[in-house]
C-alpha cells in the first residue's frame, strides 16, 4: 500500500510539471554561468588594456582612472547563482556591468586620438579580444533572457504555478533595455547647412 502511495505521489509530481521546473530552473542557473564567465573575461582584458594605452596617454588619467574604479566596483559585487533569487542585486550587478561598459568605451575613444596606441599590436589583439568578448556576452545574455522567459512561464502558468508555489520556485529577473528611455525618443537626424551653389 505505502509503495502505491509512493508511486502515485512520483507520477502525480511529474504530471503537475514539478520535474519541467527543475529542468528550467537548471537552463536558467546554466545560462547565468555563461553571462559571468564572458562577463569574468571581459573583466580579465580590462588591467592589460588600461595598461596598454596609461604606458601611452597618460595624460588621460580620469578615463583611465574610471575604467579601473569601474572593475574594482564590479569586482565588489557578489556574483553568484543567489543574484537570480534577489531583484535589487540583481539591478546593482547589471548597473556596475553597465559603469564598466561606459568605461571601456571612453577609454577606446581616448585610443582613438592617439596613432601610437592604434598601431600598437598588443593594443589591437587587446582590442579584439575585447569586441569578441562584447558578442560573447550579447549572446550569451540573449540565451539567459530566453531561459529565464521559459522558466517564468512555467511558474506563473497553471497548474504549475501552484506546484512552484508549493515548493517555493518564483520567478526571476530578467535583462532590461539598458537605454529605454533613449530608444523610445524620434532619431535626430541633422545634415547640416546645405552646401552654397557655387556661382554662375
Amino acid at each position: 500500500m505505502r509503495a502505491l502511495l509512493l508511486v502515485a505521489v512520483i507520477v502525480g509530481m511529474g504530471g503537475c510539471g514539478y520535474n519541467t521546473i527543475q529542468e528550467r530552473d537548471e537552463q536558467v542557473q546554466a545560462a547565468w554561468s555563461e553571462v559571468l564567465n564572458q562577463y569574468q573575461r571581459r573583466a580579465d582584458l580590462v588591467p592589460n588594456l588600461v595598461k596598454t594605452v596609461q604606458g601611452m596617454a597618460a595624460q588621460e588619467r580620469a578615463v583611465i582612472d574610471s575604467v579601473t574604479q569601474a572593475r574594482a566596483k564590479l569586482g565588489s559585487i557578489q556574483a553568484t547563482p543567489q543574484l537570480l533569487n534577489d531583484p535589487d542585486a540583481f539591478a546593482r550587478f547589471q548597473a556596475a556591468q553597465r559603469e564598466l561598459g561606459s568605461a571601456l568605451s571612453r577609454l577606446l575613444v581616448v585610443a582613438e586620438n592617439y596613432p601610437q596606441i592604434k598601431s600598437d599590436q598588443s593594443f589591437r589583439d587587446l582590442q579584439a579580444q575585447l569586441e569578441g568578448t562584447e558578442n560573447r556576452i550579447t549572446v550569451a545574455r540573449g540565451r539567459y533572457i530566453e531561459a529565464v522567459k521559459s522558466y517564468n512561464l512555467m511558474v506563473r502558468q497553471f497548474p504549475s504555478n501552484l506546484t512552484a508555489k508549493l515548493f517555493g520556485y518564483s520567478t526571476k529577473p530578467n535583462f532590461q533595455v539598458e537605454n529605454e528611455r533613449e530608444l523610445s525618443k524620434p532619431p535626430t537626424v541633422d545634415f547640416g547647412e546645405p552646401a552654397a551653389k557655387p556661382a554662375q
